[in-house]
């Protein structure tokens, strides 16, 4: 219980307690006491103050004085990846930051399910959309358009509405270069031992093949095209994949590049149904970070993807009055075997 009793602290409570405006109190409980030059360390104080004093704000109230419910969404194609997850975990904090309410929905990269979720998002009345990894952005731009509804992509890149991803291409160039070199330790390396499994016909893969073929044909030379197997996200069909190449050659390629976590779960269901010896000397490199991947009995190499950087410069273009429909390119980190990164989660609070 606050001082103030049974009553709910308000803004003008913590306005008495801080010593500053009303204005100012409100600024920063509603995240944009940085327009406001709001120093840090008044920010900080309100906010600690708030906490303490358990005030909550009345969301439907400031709707019906600012026209703007507080919500804001994020549109997501799965839960179920350390990816995607990492990027919600992310999303929510920076939200909460800002005073809003946020909210996130998977859509299971089905278009049509996409396009009917962000029509309830709408009839909520969410103030912004981030449309994360969908099949058809610009179809769901169209909706948001319609609606009047702020919106940016996220992972996957439109046409009609600004985009930030990561870049793919230096990913994959980063990643294609250290299994190589990896294997090259070892002695020389053909063109024939350097595969690509997983994808799908969607920018992030392309954008990975390409990196693939680029660094692979200047290192190696030969045909990389090949080499590459797009057997879409789907785990089963990724072992499907594998099993297939297995019963071909009577063994693993030396080495080679796995499109998404997703698709490197799809090898350790191969893996599962076959001795240690099937994977002895293999070294893989996956376009997506999870520490228990890195800790495997072979190597892999992993790409992190900054969800973190993602999201907070899609918040930047939402805050801007016509933002132009470019591009943005957010660097990738390659990680090296054995490394466990530190990330979103280690934000959560431990319960006593």
């Amino acid at each position: 219980m606050t001082e103030f009793g049974k009553k709910k602290a308000t803004i003008y409570d913590l306005s008495v307690l801080s010593g500053c405006s009303a204005s100012t109190v409100s600024a920063v409980l509603n995240g944009s006491w940085r327009k406001r030059r709001i120093k840090e360390a008044t920010a900080l104080l309100i906010q600690r103050l708030a906490e303490e004093h358990q005030y909550t704000a009345n969301m439907q109230a400031r709707g019906l004085r600012s026209s703007r419910s507080g919500l804001v969404g994020l549109l997501l194609p799965i839960h179920d990846n350390r990816y995607f997850s990492s990027m919600a975990q992310t999303f929510e904090a920076e939200a909460k930051s800002r005073g809003q309410c946020p909210i996130v929905v998977s859509a299971c990269r089905d278009p049509e399910e996409e396009r009917q979720i962000v029509e309830t998002l709408i009839s909520y009345s969410i103030d912004e959309l981030f449309i994360a990894g969908a099949t058809d952005p610009d179809r769901v731009h169209e909706v948001c358009l319609k609606a009047g509804l702020r919106h940016v992509n996220i992972d996957l890149p439109g046409t009609l509405a600004p985009s930030v991803i990561s870049d793919n291409f230096e990913g994959a160039r980063m990643l294609t270069r250290a299994i190589i070199e990896h294997a090259q330790q070892d002695g020389p390396v053909l063109p024939h031992e350097v595969y690509l499994f997983g994808g799908r016909d969607d920018h992030a893969s392309r954008e990975r093949i390409r990196g693939f073929s680029d660094v692979k044909q200047a290192m190696l030379g030969g045909d990389p095209k090949a080499c590459i197997h797009p057997t879409g996200y789907s785990p089963a069909m990724t072992a499907r994949a594998f099993e297939t190449f297995y019963e071909a050659h009577g063994k693993l390629p030396r080495c080679f590049f796995v499109n998404s976590s997703i698709n490197l779960e799809g090898l350790m269901r191969f893996l599962g149904r076959h001795p240690h010896e099937t994977f002895a000397d293999i070294i893989v490199g996956c376009y997506d970070y999870d520490p228990f991947g890195s800790f495997l009995p072979f190597p892999v190499y992993m790409i992190r993807q900054d969800s973190e950087a993602m999201i907070a410069q899609g918040f930047r273009i939402l805050e801007t009055t016509r933002p132009p429909v470019v591009t943005h390119l957010v660097q990738p980190m390659l990680v090296p075997p054995r490394t466990a990164l530190t990330g979103p989660l280690d934000a959560l609070k431990d319960l006593d």
